[in-house]
């Protein structure tokens, strides 16, 4: 059984609360603004690891002061019950994959290559449509319009969710190069 590395003492803890958390800590403690998705992309795992090692029921729902497993060891236990989640459905006929293999070339030219590729990604997107408009796609302020708030001349004219999501896309990995990096921005500038 693996020891957990534990903060203990006034000092250390006065100092747990300041910094929020331990760097390279296999374990933290929840601070006012946490979110797992924040935590995850601090620590370099992902949020299904860290709610599979703490038998969380609601990732949405964490508390102040609550210690949370978050280490490398969270991502491998992670990788290891989803591998043997997975083993009976590898047993798959051989047919089946030459045929799946044959179709992404297809796909990729129809598909919209900036979509958020992991979990980090796909959490600083949300996380920039849930403060800009509360996840709403016909929000409006003045000339900035839909989920992500751009202004009406990026959307042509096309308000549709399709499009909305794709000049979205568009506009972060031009501006930016990810959503995470939007986000970063965001936080330190109020906007993006």
């Amino acid at each position: 059984m693996e020891m957990k590395k534990v903060i203990t003492g006034a000092a250390a803890l006065s100092g747990l609360v300041a910094l929020g958390q331990t760097a390279n800590a296999d374990e933290v403690v929840v601070q006012a603004g946490d979110t797992v998705s924040e935590l995850a992309l601090k620590h370099n795992t992902t949020i299904d690891a860290i709610q599979q090692a703490n038998k969380l029921q609601d990732v949405n729902l964490i508390f102040v002061g609550q210690r949370l497993e978050v280490g490398s060891n969270v991502l491998a236990e992670a990788s290891q019950a989803a591998q043997q989640q997975a083993q009976p459905a590898q047993a798959a006929p051989q047919a089946q994959t030459q045929v799946q293999e044959a179709q992404p070339a297809q796909q990729v030219q129809t598909t919209t290559p900036q979509t958020p590729v992991n979990d980090a990604e796909a959490s600083a997107k949300a996380w920039i449509a849930n403060v800009e408009s509360g996840g709403s796609y016909t929000a409006q302020n003045g000339r900035y319009y839909g989920k992500y708030q751009l202004t009406n001349s990026y959307l042509g004219g096309d308000y549709s969710p399709e499009n909305q999501e794709r000049v979205a896309d568009n506009y972060v990995a031009n501006r930016y190069g990810s959503w995470q990096a939007a986000k970063s921005f965001w936080l330190a500038n109020g906007w993006y």
